[in-house]
């Protein structure tokens, strides 16, 4: 069971934090067109490959997006592999990103939510099949908690304290 935390963002997935970076989210979460906090997860074949639920809240919507199958921990892999978005908004109105990516091994990618379904912080809400990665795009303003090199547990690492709504 969880600890009731509010005002974070968990990890999405088990795995090794690759990169912290402001980046322009992609276009299919439809955030703003600003550079704004990212944590990539890189998932090895030796890690679990199921992604959990950031923030408790509802899917906004999911967006499914062919394409190669690069070396996940590559940053490159974050554009052009194939990929699946999907936009949580949180119930303070936070809208946080989760992008499923295929690599390498992986061919498969799993999503069991879709827009309008109410979500808790760490349900599990799909899958990668084998080396993979897993990118978290965070509001502006948020303070990242992790580092590269850092392992995350899906749905207990605490990756980002999210700003204030008020």
């Amino acid at each position: 069971m969880r600890p009731p935390l509010t005002g974070v963002a968990l990890a999405a997935a088990d795995g090794t934090v690759a990169t912290v970076s402001d980046v322009l989210p992609p276009a299919e979460l439809d955030l703003p067109r600003e550079p704004a906090p990212r944590v990539s997860v890189f998932l090895s074949v030796l890690d679990v490959h199921v992604q959990r639920v950031p923030v408790d809240g509802h899917v906004v919507d999911v967006a499914y997006r062919p394409g190669t199958f690069l070396s996940a921990d590559l940053d490159k892999a974050s554009e052009d592999n194939e990929r699946n978005a999907v936009l949580f908004e949180a119930t303070d109105g936070s809208r946080i990103g989760v992008v499923q990516i295929a690599g390498l091994l992986a061919r498969r990618i799993v999503c069991d939510v879709a827009p309008g379904d109410e979500v808790a912080a760490g349900e599990t809400f799909g899958l990668i099949r084998f080396g993979s990665r897993v990118d978290v795009y965070l509001p502006r303003g948020s303070r990242v908690t992790v580092a590269p090199g850092q392992r995350t547990i899906g749905g207990e690492t605490v990756l980002a304290e999210l700003p204030r709504s008020d």
